[in-house]
């Protein structure tokens, strides 16, 4: 008995020529992928807003990769661990490039310049947050007697930091250090207001 001869496949041009394309695409995208990859840099950004004169914690860190460009003023990826407790010279809003001239090791005050704790009665700071950066007057109040002649003394200071003690706000404020004795005074005796002036945009 004669076994009949096997069916012959039939060929399908175009289907070989579909699959081929799409084996050579998936080959170059491949290629650019990796191209796109080593064109870019690992560079450290802010995961959390940051404000000026705050301290950089692990946390308010991640790293992104991006173009690298002459113009990008950024900090390496390999640097991020350093920049931990060093403090922000500006207001960083979160996914900032985190450049080196924004964030500073230097601890304050630096020469020329003192910090004094001042903790004014209540209702004589201003109901909005003080921040670190916030420029501030320290403005001499009436005594007990609630009177008060000419001219009231202001003195520019810079906040540094605030923090609550018992049941008090104190405010630590930069101020230059010859001006350092009179706010000392002025503080101890209480008499004293902040006046917060406009912050910057």
């Amino acid at each position: 008995m004669t076994l009949p001869d096997p069916p012959k496949l039939r060929r399908r041009p175009l289907a070989a020529l579909v699959a081929a394309a799409l084996i050579v695409m998936g080959g170059l995208g491949g290629v650019w992928v990796w191209m796109s990859a080593s064109d870019t840099v690992e560079v450290v950004a802010t995961r959390a807003a940051v404000q000026r004169g705050q301290e950089l914690r692990a946390e308010d860190l991640m790293t992104v990769r991006v173009n690298p460009d002459a113009n990008l003023q950024v900090v390496p990826a390999s640097e991020m661990a350093s920049l931990v407790g060093d403090r922000a010279t500006t207001d960083l809003v979160a996914g900032t490039l985190v450049a080196a001239g924004e964030v500073t090791d230097a601890l304050p005050p630096s020469t020329g310049f003192s910090v004094v704790g001042v903790s004014p009665e209540v209702g004589f700071m201003p109901a909005e947050e003080l921040r670190p950066g916030d420029q501030v007057r320290i403005v001499q109040t009436p005594g007990a007697q609630g009177d008060f002649t000419g001219t009231p003394t202001a003195l520019s200071a810079e906040v540094l930091a605030v923090r609550t003690v018992g049941d008090r706000t104190v405010v630590d404020v930069l101020v230059a250090s010859a001006l350092a004795p009179e706010v000392a005074a002025r503080a101890a005796t209480g008499r004293v207001a902040l006046v917060l002036d406009a912050r910057e945009q």
